[in-house]
Protein backbone atom coordinates (compact mmCIF):
# COMPACT_ATOMS: atom_id res chain seq x y z
CA UNK A 1 0.00 0.00 0.00
CA UNK A 2 1.62 2.99 -1.17
CA UNK A 3 1.08 6.83 1.11
CA UNK A 4 -1.75 7.83 -0.86
CA UNK A 5 -3.60 4.71 -0.17
CA UNK A 6 -2.74 5.00 3.56
CA UNK A 7 -4.43 8.52 3.18
CA UNK A 8 -7.14 7.67 1.20
CA UNK A 9 -8.08 4.78 3.75
CA UNK A 10 -7.99 7.17 6.86
CA UNK A 11 -9.98 9.74 5.13
CA UNK A 12 -12.73 6.93 4.70
CA UNK A 13 -11.79 5.66 8.25
CA UNK A 14 -12.31 8.90 9.64
CA UNK A 15 -15.79 9.29 7.53
CA UNK A 16 -17.45 6.13 9.09
CA UNK A 17 -16.74 7.31 12.23
CA UNK A 18 -19.42 5.58 14.44
CA UNK A 19 -21.59 4.80 11.17
CA UNK A 20 -22.59 1.71 10.84
CA UNK A 21 -20.55 -0.13 8.15
CA UNK A 22 -22.66 -2.22 5.33
CA UNK A 23 -21.29 -5.79 5.47
CA UNK A 24 -21.05 -8.01 2.52
CA UNK A 25 -20.08 -11.09 1.95
CA UNK A 26 -17.87 -12.86 -0.40
CA UNK A 27 -20.23 -13.29 -3.87
CA UNK A 28 -22.82 -10.66 -2.46
CA UNK A 29 -23.84 -8.59 -5.32
CA UNK A 30 -23.60 -4.89 -4.20
CA UNK A 31 -25.57 -3.65 -6.98
CA UNK A 32 -25.99 -4.85 -11.11
CA UNK A 33 -25.50 -2.91 -14.26
CA UNK A 34 -28.24 -0.43 -15.34
CA UNK A 35 -29.76 -0.42 -12.40
CA UNK A 36 -30.15 3.01 -10.60
CA UNK A 37 -27.89 4.32 -8.32
CA UNK A 38 -28.25 6.47 -5.27
CA UNK A 39 -25.08 5.70 -3.65
CA UNK A 40 -21.30 5.95 -3.35
CA UNK A 41 -19.66 2.98 -1.94
CA UNK A 42 -16.12 3.18 0.00
CA UNK A 43 -14.08 0.24 0.68
CA UNK A 44 -13.12 0.24 4.28
CA UNK A 45 -12.01 -3.36 4.01
CA UNK A 46 -11.48 -6.33 1.97
CA UNK A 47 -12.19 -5.90 -2.36
CA UNK A 48 -14.48 -5.70 -4.70
CA UNK A 49 -14.66 -6.29 -8.51
CA UNK A 50 -16.39 -4.09 -10.60
CA UNK A 51 -17.22 -5.89 -14.01
CA UNK A 52 -17.65 -3.76 -17.14
CA UNK A 53 -19.15 -5.78 -19.41
CA UNK A 54 -17.04 -6.15 -22.54
CA UNK A 55 -15.06 -3.14 -21.48
CA UNK A 56 -12.93 -5.16 -18.74
CA UNK A 57 -12.66 -6.33 -14.91
CA UNK A 58 -11.40 -3.82 -12.14
CA UNK A 59 -10.50 -5.03 -8.79
CA UNK A 60 -10.47 -2.84 -5.70
CA UNK A 61 -9.73 -2.31 -2.21
CA UNK A 62 -9.30 -0.62 1.02
CA UNK A 63 -9.03 3.00 0.38
CA UNK A 64 -10.92 3.39 -3.05
CA UNK A 65 -14.66 4.31 -3.72
CA UNK A 66 -16.70 3.51 -6.67
CA UNK A 67 -20.41 4.66 -8.17
CA UNK A 68 -20.17 7.90 -8.04
CA UNK A 69 -21.59 8.98 -10.70
CA UNK A 70 -24.97 8.25 -8.58
CA UNK A 71 -23.69 11.45 -6.72
CA UNK A 72 -23.76 13.64 -10.23
CA UNK A 73 -26.64 12.66 -12.30
CA UNK A 74 -30.19 11.94 -10.22
CA UNK A 75 -30.87 9.93 -13.29
CA UNK A 76 -27.70 7.84 -13.38
CA UNK A 77 -27.97 4.01 -14.40
CA UNK A 78 -24.88 1.96 -13.11
CA UNK A 79 -22.76 1.48 -15.65
CA UNK A 80 -21.00 -2.01 -14.28
CA UNK A 81 -21.83 -4.32 -11.70
CA UNK A 82 -20.28 -4.74 -8.27
CA UNK A 83 -19.30 -7.83 -6.68
CA UNK A 84 -17.74 -8.65 -3.26
CA UNK A 85 -14.68 -10.79 -3.35
CA UNK A 86 -14.22 -11.47 0.04
CA UNK A 87 -16.10 -10.43 3.10
CA UNK A 88 -15.48 -6.94 2.96
CA UNK A 89 -17.01 -3.63 4.76
CA UNK A 90 -18.16 -0.63 2.53
CA UNK A 91 -19.11 3.08 3.81
CA UNK A 92 -22.03 3.73 2.08
CA UNK A 93 -23.04 7.48 1.19
CA UNK A 94 -25.70 9.22 -0.20
CA UNK A 95 -25.47 12.97 -2.31
CA UNK A 96 -26.33 14.48 1.01
CA UNK A 97 -23.62 12.51 2.75
CA UNK A 98 -21.20 12.99 0.12
CA UNK A 99 -21.32 16.88 0.23
CA UNK A 100 -21.42 16.93 3.92
CA UNK A 101 -18.29 14.64 3.58
CA UNK A 102 -16.45 17.01 1.29
CA UNK A 103 -17.26 20.23 3.61
CA UNK A 104 -15.87 18.85 6.20
CA UNK A 105 -13.04 16.78 4.70
CA UNK A 106 -11.91 18.91 1.55
CA UNK A 107 -8.84 16.51 1.59
CA UNK A 108 -11.38 13.81 0.87
CA UNK A 109 -12.17 15.34 -2.88
CA UNK A 110 -8.45 15.32 -3.90
CA UNK A 111 -7.93 12.03 -2.30
CA UNK A 112 -11.22 10.46 -4.58
CA UNK A 113 -9.86 12.49 -7.34
CA UNK A 114 -6.45 10.65 -7.52
CA UNK A 115 -7.96 7.24 -7.02
CA UNK A 116 -9.87 7.57 -9.77
CA UNK A 117 -7.51 9.21 -11.81
CA UNK A 118 -4.60 6.10 -10.53
CA UNK A 119 -8.04 3.20 -11.27
CA UNK A 120 -8.71 5.40 -15.23
CA UNK A 121 -4.58 5.11 -15.40
CA UNK A 122 -4.89 0.89 -14.97
CA UNK A 123 -8.13 0.70 -17.50
CA UNK A 124 -6.18 2.07 -20.26
CA UNK A 125 -3.04 -0.14 -19.37
CA UNK A 126 -5.31 -2.94 -19.53
CA UNK A 127 -6.84 -1.80 -22.92
CA UNK A 128 -3.12 -2.09 -24.20
CA UNK A 129 -2.79 2.13 -23.80
CA UNK A 130 -5.57 3.22 -26.00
Amino acid sequence: MNINENLELNTIAALAGKRDLSRVKQGDIIFRMGEPGGKLYSVVSGEVQLNWGDDGVETIGPGSSFGIGALVDPEHRRFGTAVALCNSELLEMNREEFLFALQELPMFSLEMLHDLEQRLQKIKMQMGGR
